[in-house]
């Protein structure tokens, strides 16, 4: 028998359709998992795997027609929430980002209330956000948060979940960096500035960039979720965290697309205000202290080769 027809136990896991949800998806079912994708949008069954991934589709904040598949299952993992990079923050679009976690992270709480037989982990995203523009100050998981809107997000989003420990359910929360991969996520948005000689350092590129490859993403939480002795906060990021301008110029060196120009960074306050101070010119040199401790063996430690195996 192969390692696909075995099934070590149900994951149930929201935000499936996500850049890191689909790989998570594929990599767990490849690993031997059955694995439930909730999503809000109907998707084809290719996008789960070629029909190896279950697809259910829920609403993002009940548990209609999905909260049984909790019941006994091994892991839930909660990566849903509306896209931050998704365009210019007005009122309504940070209202939206903010209540599609909350309220998908009710909805996981409250289907782990209804279980009999409560799963044996839960995973829950959350984002280096959480410690806002830090300069120079080298972060590790036991670091304050920040200030600004995606610290407010990232607080808000972790405190709603914490309920989940009294429930004598082991509790994971994961603080993601900046995701390098295939099909999505950073590069994806770069690609087609880039293909048109129109890729550059954003602001002055003193700031920090902390990344991590899709594969550790996927590769950790796999490991944590089979630790029974890890539980509370990891942060998964590369250990060695770079300056935007040396990102963008390995970037280009990779690409073979020189940098032509670079966008300062009043003009990105200016078309993009909030977004751009938060999400692009922000500094954030985060360590994954407990992820190297627990043992983890990153496999993509150094930028160039995570950059070459992206492309």
């Amino acid at each position: 028998m192969t390692i696909s027809k075995i099934r070590l136990g149900r994951v149930v896991m929201t935000g499936a359709t996500g850049f890191i949800g689909r790989a998570l998806g594929r990599w767990l079912q490849e690993a031997g998992y059955e694995v439930v994708g909730l999503s809000r949008s109907e998707t084809t069954e290719a996008n789960f795997s070629e029909g190896a991934i279950r697809q259910v589709t829920w609403d993002g904040s009940t548990t209609g027609g999905w909260g049984e598949y909790v019941e006994g299952a091994y892991a839930v993992l909660n990566l849903a929430g509306e896209s931050v990079g998704g365009g210019r923050w007005t009122y309504q679009k940070k209202r939206e980002i903010l209540e599609s976690r909350l309220s998908a992270t009710r909805a996981v709480v409250e289907s782990i209330e209804q279980a009999r037989q409560k799963p044996g982990v839960v995973i829950q995203a959350s984002a280096i956000g959480y410690y806002g523009d830090r300069g120079e100050q080298e972060l590790d998981e036991e670091s304050s948060s920040g200030t600004g809107f995606l610290a407010e997000v990232c607080r808000e989003w972790e405190e709603t979940v914490g309920s989940i420990r009294e429930m004598g359910v082991r509790l994971l929360i994961t603080r993601i960096g900046v995701v390098l991969g295939r099909d999505g996520g950073m590069l994806g948005q770069l690609a087609p500035l880039y293909r048109k000689y129109l890729g550059g350092c954003p602001g002055s590129g003193r700031n920090w960039l902390s990344w991590i490859h899709i594969d550790d993403v996927t590769g950790a939480m796999q490991y944590l979720m089979e630790k029974p002795e890890f539980s509370g906060v990891f942060n998964l990021v590369g250990p060695n965290p770079v300056r935007t301008k040396a990102f963008h110029k390995l970037l280009g060196k990779t690409w073979q697309k020189p940098i032509l120009m670079s966008a300062p960074a009043v003009f990105l306050k200016l078309m993009m205000g909030e977004m751009a101070r938060e999400l692009i010119l922000a500094s954030q040199k985060v360590r994954p202290k407990r992820l190297i401790e627990s043992g983890y063996r990153i496999r993509y430690a150094e930028l160039e080769e995570a950059l070459m195996n992206s492309l």
